[in-house]
């Protein structure tokens, strides 16, 4: 019986220690994603903050390059949003990693005092065998002195 649990423990332990690895690489491949966002918000702003003065410009291309400044601006603020929608999104998988490593380590540890149980068991059953020999010894030797 106490073999059956620990070979299910084991399994459930690996299952999670799987969950455990596909989260961690989802968590990387969302952070390498932040990194690009981030990149490219970084660029967009460079953008337009050195695009130049419009003021000193000709009407028709200070109005242009307003245009596209404003243009610009926009695009990098709905780069921004989406920058805070995934980083509200990784937030909710360092949660369920989290969660799904916790589960991991408690499974963990029964499956480690499951181990230390059997091996007491086996422990004790020895010390009987050891102590059931002993004991056969003793009587073999006292019926030999009679």
């Amino acid at each position: 019986m106490s073999q059956h649990n620990i070979r299910n423990l084991t399994t459930l332990v690996a299952l999670r220690n799987t969950e455990v690895e596909r989260l961690q690489t989802e968590m990387a491949e969302k952070a390498n994603l932040r990194e690009r966002y981030q990149k490219n918000l970084d660029r967009l702003t460079g953008l337009y903050t050195n695009s130049g003065a419009s003021g000193a410009l000709h009407m028709a291309l200070a109005g242009n390059c307003g245009d596209y400044k404003q243009a610009v601006m926009q695009l990098a603020d709905t780069h921004r949003l989406d920058l805070h929608m995934h980083e509200a999104d990784m937030a909710v998988s360092q949660q369920a990693l989290n969660a799904a490593w916790m589960k991991r380590e408690v499974l963990g540890k029964v499956l480690d005092k499951q181990h230390q149980v059997v091996r007491k068991e086996q422990h004790v059953q020895e010390r009987k065998q050891h102590d059931e020999l002993a004991t056969q010894a003793w009587f073999r030797g006292q019926k030999n002195e009679k």
